[in-house]
C-alpha cells in the first residue's frame, strides 16, 4: 500500500490534473492491453473463421468473390484497428492535460507573488516545481503510450497484410 501513498504524494504536488492524467493513462493502458489480448487470442480465431468461409467457397475469381473478399480484408482491418483512434486520442490528449496542470500552477504562483511580493523565492520555487509536474506527468504517459500505439498499428498492418495474402493463396490454389 505504500506505493498509494506515493501516488497520493504525487497528485498533491502536482495537482488536481495529476488524478485526471491517472485516469487517462489508466483506460490508455486498458486499451493498450486489450489491444494485445486482442491480437493474440481473440482475432486468432476470428482469421481462422474468415479463412474458412473463404476456402470454403467454390468460386474465387468472379468480381462477386473479388467483392467478397474485400469485404473480409476490410473486415478484418476494422477489427484490428477499431481501438487504435480512441488510443491515439488518449496520447495526444496527454500533454494537454499536463499543460493544463502547468499554467493552473502558474496561476498560483503568481497569486503567491501577488501576495508575498518577489522577495519570497523559496515560495516561487516550490510553486514553480508543482506546476510542473503535470507537464511531466503528462508526458511521461504519453511517451509510453505512443511507443505501444506504434507497435500496435504495425502488428494490426502486419496481420491484415497476412490476412490478405492467406485468401489470396487460398484462391489461387483451388
Amino acid at each position: 500500500m505504500e506505493w498509494v501513498s506515493a501516488i497520493g504524494d504525487f497528485a498533491e504536488q502536482g495537482g488536481a490534473t495529476i488524478w485526471v492524467l491517472l485516469v487517462v493513462c489508466m483506460l490508455q493502458w486498458a486499451l493498450i492491453v486489450e489491444r494485445i489480448l486482442f491480437y493474440g487470442f481473440t482475432f486468432r480465431r476470428r482469421e481462422l473463421a474468415l479463412l474458412t468461409a473463404w476456402r470454403e467457397r467454390c468460386d474465387h475469381h468472379s468480381w462477386r468473390a473479388r467483392k467478397i473478399r474485400d469485404q473480409l480484408v476490410a473486415q478484418a482491418g476494422m477489427e484490428l484497428r477499431s481501438a487504435l483512434p480512441l488510443l491515439k486520442t488518449l496520447i495526444a490528449l496527454c500533454p494537454l492535460l499536463g499543460l493544463l496542470g502547468t499554467v493552473t500552477g502558474m496561476v498560483s504562483v503568481f497569486d503567491v507573488i501577488a501576495v508575498t511580493g518577489t522577495s519570497d523565492a523559496q515560495a516561487m520555487a516550490q510553486g514553480v516545481y508543482r506546476a510542473t509536474i503535470p507537464t511531466m506527468a503528462g508526458l511521461v504517459v504519453a511517451i509510453s503510450g505512443i511507443y505501444f500505439a506504434a507497435q500496435l498499428q504495425r502488428w494490426a498492418d502486419l496481420r491484415i497484410a497476412r490476412f490478405n495474402d492467406g485468401l489470396s493463396f487460398s484462391a489461387e490454389a483451388k
